[in-house]
């Protein structure tokens, strides 16, 4: 992981699940690996992952390892 400068000219696109409440991150592809960031702040920190710990990262989601109960704002 890692902050990536050089992800300006990105094309940034986040889940059709999103909602207008704005807590939605959005992704890129850069070189061989993911760009996140927060798409409340576009010009905020970006974060790079490799392919494969998006992959695993993505698969854990999907499996519900991140499920919990719901925690209020």
């Amino acid at each position: 992981m890692s902050d990536a400068p050089e992800t300006e000219r990105l094309r940034w696109r986040k889940s059709s699940r999103s909602t207008s409440a704005g807590n939605c991150v959005e992704v890129a592809q850069v070189g061989d690996g993911v760009a996140v960031r927060d798409s409340k702040d576009p010009a905020g920190p970006r974060f790079v992952f490799s392919q494969e710990i998006w992959r695993d990262f993505v698969a854990d989601i999907r499996a519900g390892r991140f499920d919990g109960p719901a925690q209020s704002g």
